[in-house]
């Protein structure tokens, strides 16, 4: 049965329309669930999308719950068919904002609810309802603090052509390529949060249009949120609202603007820490705290990923030798390595720290520069030493100078570049 409904905060001409009270919930009180249809001129979809949807709730969903259409300045006669509609169905509420935006409608009416739990989807319901109670399961439990559906995760089923595909997949790689992002589909509309951590959140987002979907996860994900994955079933719905190449672009700029907020530490919101692990059987044998498993594991991470490096940055440097001088094919492989094996320690061996992505590259850089000098002297009395040398043997020499800079690089990164979080 949908809960009572509530008065709606006005903002941006967010205006809600005349609805029906809905009775009063019998039972005690439990976790509530507010589902944002957000909508542009979407007269025809509409009626379809919330018959379903609303049958679907009143039947399967064992929470209360609210339906509320988010009116993105139609110009058509959604607004009206959306009353008509709210009329006809307990539960179902409408506002209106007087300017256009996905983002701007969910920001809206997300941070005025008063619901424990805000979800959304997109109007054609291309994402099978079969996945929202999983969606909002691991929120109600408290386990997760936002959950997404994901079309390419395992175990999702797609119905959509090559092009979308392609786009698709692009995008989602370019978000873990720029910002180490785990999850693996930013833009599914089909995603839920608790409200106690999503208000926080909001903001700090500005993007009113597609991108908010991905601001909103990478914000969440940086702040330590745990994001859940629901593989779905999805079947695309070619009436779609959404410029391509606008919209790319749009994105282009939104994953700039949020590294820049992420490196300047702005991207930090307060939120209500998580209890540490602990385990739950009274009798557990426990390891003893004494944070030699961490120093195991930065010590094992850092070397391979450092053999990684000194492999790739020789390899490199072989193929680069035969075009250019020693000094520059060493300047440009250990530069690019650099790069590469600052993210990976900055993911993988010092995961614990708080440290920004801009302090991070700054201290590999002026580390980049110490290497460089050691690892180019070498080369270079190498070469006057032993001017006949092959440029194998030579590149055995910048191999062993490499170790001992990344023995001198572990020290350096551990005890002043990567600071400890609290435990």
């Amino acid at each position: 049965m949908p809960p009572t409904s509530r008065a709606l905060s006005v903002a941006h001409g967010f205006q809600p329309a005349a609805r029906p009270r809905p009775a009063e919930p019998s039972q005690a009180h439990t976790t509530t669930v507010e589902v944002v249809v957000p909508v542009y001129n979407e007269e025809r979809a509409l009626p379809g999308c919330l018959r379903t949807l609303h049958a679907r709730l009143r039947d399967q969903l064992p929470f209360p719950w609210r339906i509320t259409v988010a009116d993105n300045a139609s110009v058509d006669r959604t607004f009206e068919v959306a009353t008509e509609l709210a009329a006809e169905l307990p539960g179902v509420e409408v506002c209106h904002l007087d300017r256009k935006g996905r983002g701007l409608a969910l920001r809206t009416v997300w941070g005025a609810s008063e619901a424990d739990i805000v979800v959304y989807m997109d109007v054609d319901l291309s994402t099978g309802l079969d996945g929202l109670l999983p969606l909002i399961a691991p929120l109600a439990s408290g386990h997760s603090d936002l959950a997404i559906g994901s079309r390419l995760a395992a175990g999702a089923r797609t119905v959509r052509g090559p092009r979308r595909e392609l786009i698709s997949r692009c995008y989602n790689g370019l978000i873990r390529l720029t910002h180490g992002a785990r999850f693996s589909d930013a833009q599914c509309g089909f995603k839920a949060a608790r409200t106690e951590v999503l208000r926080p959140l909001l903001e700090k987002t500005r993007d009113d249009a597609w991108f908010f979907d991905t601001e909103l996860l990478l914000l969440a994900e940086h702040n330590g949120l745990r994001i859940h994955e629901v593989p779905v079933d999805w079947v695309e719905d070619v009436d779609t609202r959404v410029d391509v190449v606008g919209t790319a672009t749009d994105d282009l700029r939104g994953l700039y603007r949020v590294a820049r907020l992420k490196a300047s530490g702005a991207a930090r919101v307060a939120l209500p820490r998580r209890p540490a692990p602990a385990a739950e059987h009274p009798d557990a044998v426990l390891a003893p705290d004494t944070g030699r498993s961490r120093f195991t594991w930065e010590v094992g991470c850092f070397v391979a990923i450092g053999i990684a490096s000194t492999i790739g940055q020789a390899l490199l440097y072989w193929l680069l030798r035969g075009w250019w001088p020693p000094a520059v094919a060493n300047l440009v492989s250990l530069l690019v390595l650099t790069v590469l094996n600052t993210e990976a320690n900055r993911r993988l061996t010092f995961r614990w720290s708080e440290t920004g992505v801009r302090r991070a590259h700054l201290g590999a850089g002026a580390l980049f520069v110490l290497g460089y000098a050691v690892t180019s002297a070498a080369v270079l009395l190498y070469r006057q030493s032993s001017p006949d040398a092959s440029t194998g043997t030579e590149t055995l020499v910048l191999a062993a100078s490499s170790v001992l800079v990344t023995a001198v690089r572990f020290l350096v990164l551990r005890l002043a570049v990567f600071r400890r979080s609290p435990s």
